[in-house]
Formats: structure tokens, sequence, C-alpha cells
């Protein structure tokens, strides 16, 4: 059966631009070397090694955290606005309204996002942030793509004021704190303003920053059942999905309007020249990994333990170099964009493309596969061991989940229509069951 109602089905298997599918793929599979040691490791365990160049572990934190800290998502964020229009084009061509269906298919991801967040017990969930900032950029999908652009160095910008805006207010809690903690340790009466410093840093350290103690509690809880696992993790998922929600959207929203200009100008498409995608290549990787290196070098330097860096923001009020990092970003995955584009459109590797573009297609279900195999791998409640391997080691777990899911993805394919997860959410989308096996 095949899939070609405009009015009632999601876009049909002719119309798929698969280039823009390996590209998900390859983000999708690149997202996991970010996420893996949030499913595995404890609070401050990278200063054992984090200025030890003699360890293993110093330089693969250091190699992923230049090359895919950031560009992955920068990657997939940028996708996900291609697929935006992709989703609503030809619906539009057809003289069709997008607004009812695509909010609903937002609505649905949001739903997903707060399920893998509090059930899964992901706390770096991307599906609930994602159908916010849809719901947003939805209202751009017709703005000059010279105009979206903009939103990059807009954004930086405002991303870095708030940014800053809400380390001051927690360095503020810190003065305070430490000039009370000064005032306790000479014996001399607090103030009531001193004593509810004193409780205020207490509930960062519950919420932020851990303290030592703290950190070897979250361990224990980690390697806990399901229930305290989730008493855990559920209230920082639920203050990331709300009082912090307003903080982390504007990055994700510039992605998106970037994605929408480049699907507009046929960049994702591979419709420029190779000499084009070169020279994007070229100017990418000569500014950004300079740029990368040396604020990969300055962060390891300064914050290299929880002391230093609560000592750093006892003196330091603003830290320009963090505005080094969303150019550096974006600088990066366009190189690693364009690099991809130039090796797709070679034909050199295409079997492996083809096993990325079923990886990106099912894009959703691969990516709560890898919470489910985490958790259940590292967390209290299935094998418990987190932390128990070296940084370096957790990566054997990312690898054998990319060979899995480029071997599986495939397979389900040439007998499906869709993953699991992605058919349930274009059903629920279309308030219509979809065609699922291949007949």
């Amino acid at each position: 059966m095949e899939i070609n109602s405009i009015t009632d089905a999601p876009v049909s298997e002719n119309d798929r631009i698969k280039l823009i599918d390996a590209l998900r793929g390859i983000a999708l599979l690149g997202i996991l070397l970010m996420n893996i040691p949030g499913f595995s490791m404890p609070n401050y365990s990278s200063e054992v090694y984090k200025n030890d160049p003699s360890n293993i572990n110093f330089w693969v934190s250091n190699v992923i955290g230049v090359l895919f800290e950031g560009k992955m998502r920068a990657m997939f964020s940028m996708i996900f606005g291609a697929g935006v229009l992709l989703f609503i084009g030809k619906k539009v061509k057809n003289g069709l309204s997008t607004h009812g269906l695509f909010y609903r298919r937002m609505f649905w991801l949001l739903l997903f996002g707060l399920i893998h967040a509090h059930l899964v017990l992901w706390i770096g969930d991307i599906l609930y942030l994602y159908a916010v900032c849809g719901m947003i950029v939805y209202l751009f999908r017709n703005v000059n793509p010279k105009y979206l652009v903009l939103a990059i160095p807009l954004v930086a910008i405002v991303d870095f004021g708030l940014g800053t805006y809400f380390y001051q207010g927690i360095r503020e809690k810190r003065l305070d704190y430490v000039e009370a903690k000064k005032a306790q340790d000479e014996n001399k009466t607090l103030t009531a303003e001193q004593s509810k410093a004193l409780v205020t840093w207490r509930e960062v350290e519950k919420s932020m920053i851990p303290n030592r103690e703290d950190a070897k509690e979250n361990t224990k809880k980690m390697k806990s059942d399901y229930s305290t696992v989730a008493s855990y993790l559920r209230p920082m998922a639920f203050d990331g999905q709300t009082k912090y929600l307003f903080f982390g959207i504007w990055d994700s929203i510039a992605l998106m309007l970037l994605g929408f200009a480049l699907y507009k100008w046929g960049f994702l498409t591979g419709n420029w020249s190779n000499d084009n995608y070169r020279k994007v290549m070229l100017l990418g990787y000569g500014i950004g990994l300079p740029l990368v290196i040396y604020s990969s070098y300055h962060y390891f330097v300064t914050y290299s333990t929880l002391e230093a860096n609560l000592k750093r923001m006892e003196t330091v009020s603003i830290d320009w170099v963090n505005l080094i990092y969303p150019f550096q970003r974006i600088l990066l995955v366009m190189a690693h964009t364009a690099t991809i584009i130039l090796l797709y459109k070679s034909k050199i590797i295409q079997g492996v493309f083809r096993r990325l573009e079923a990886v990106g297609q099912m894009a959703f279900t691969n990516y709560i596969m890898h919470s489910i195999i985490c958790t259940l791998f590292f967390f209290g409640y299935g094998l418990n061991y987190y932390g128990v391997f070296e940084f370096y080691q957790i990566y054997y777990l990312a690898f054998a989940i990319w060979i899995l899911q480029l071997i599986l993805s495939p397979i389900w394919l040439r007998h499906f229509y869709f993953g699991p997860l992605e058919w349930v959410w274009r059903s629920l989308t279309y308030w219509k069951l979809q065609p699922f096996k291949r007949v």
C-alpha cells in the first residue's frame, strides 16, 4: 500500500529527501556521544582526568567536546526546522490549511517529551523543548531566508545576556553565602539576611550545584530502585521544562530558523555546487576549530574542580569567553554538514549512507531506544553500572548502540513504512491509523 493522500497522510516515501534523512541519522547518533555521560557518570567524575594529558579519558573528552559537543544537537535542530517545512510544504501547495494539523503534531510531541523525561527518566529530553520551539518557529515559516539567518547572531547575543543574567543571580547568592558562612565560622550572631543566605545557597546545591556530600548521595540514589531514581530526577526535569524553559528555548529556535533558511536555499538538499560546499567547509573549520580549541583550553584550565568553579564565580562577574561558544558551534556544524553532503554526493560510501538514512527515518524510535537501553544498563533498577566505568569505556556501549541501529533500522523499514513510534505519532497527528506493515 502506498501512502499518497495529501489530506490525511504523512509525506510519501517518494517525496522523502534521503539526504535529510541521512543528516538526521548522523545527528541522532552523534547526540548519543554527548548524552551517554549523563546516563552513566556521577557528579564531578571528570575532575580526575580533566587536566591530565597522560590519561586517555582526557583526550576522549576533549576530542568529543571539540568536534561534537553542541554540534550534533545543532545539526538535529536545523534538520528539525527543515522538517517543519517538509511537513507543511506539499499541503500548502495544494491549498490546504496546516495550522491545526501542525499544532496537533507538536502537542503530541510535547506529551511524548513529558513521558520520556518523567517515565523513562531521561532529564536531557529534547522532545518537549522541540515541541515548544516548533510551535514558535512555525509562525516564521514564510519569512525570507536572509532575515531568518539573522536569528543566529541576535539569539547568540540574547542567549549570552540571559545566561549572564542567570549566572549573576546564582553568583549573588554565592557571595551572600560566603559572607554569611564567614560570619558563622567566626561565631558571630547571624542577621536574618545571613541566615536566609545559608538556606538559599543550600537550595542551589540541592537543585544545581551539589556539594561533595551531595554528589556522593546522588550517586547512591542513581544506583537505587526506580522510585528513588525517579524522585531524584523528576524535579530536575520539571524545573527544566518550566522555570528554566525561558532560558533554554532561544538556542533551539535560532537553529530551527537557520534550518528553514538552509532548506529554502537548497543547502540541506545538496543543491549547492561542490565548490560552495568546500568553501563552507574550509571557512567553518578554519575559523571554528581555533576558536573551540581555545575555549576548550580555557574551560579545562579554569573550571578544573568544583572548588575552582566556585572560586571563579566569586571573583568573575562575566565570563566573556562564553561568547565564543555560539559562533564556533555554528561554524563547525556548518562545516560538518558541508563535509557530510560532499561525501553523500560523492557516492563513495553509499551503503553506509543507506543505513544512516534508515536511522534518520526512524529517529524518534531510535532516540527513545537510546534512553531505554542506557537507563536499563546504567541505572540502579537495571544493570546498575552507574559510576562503574571510566569515561572512555562508556563509549563502547554508545558504539554498540550505533551498530545495532545501523543494522536493525534498514531491516525494520523493509517490512514497515515507519518506525513504531513514528507510526503512533503520525496516527495521532492525522487522527487516523496510518498504513504500517508493507504488503
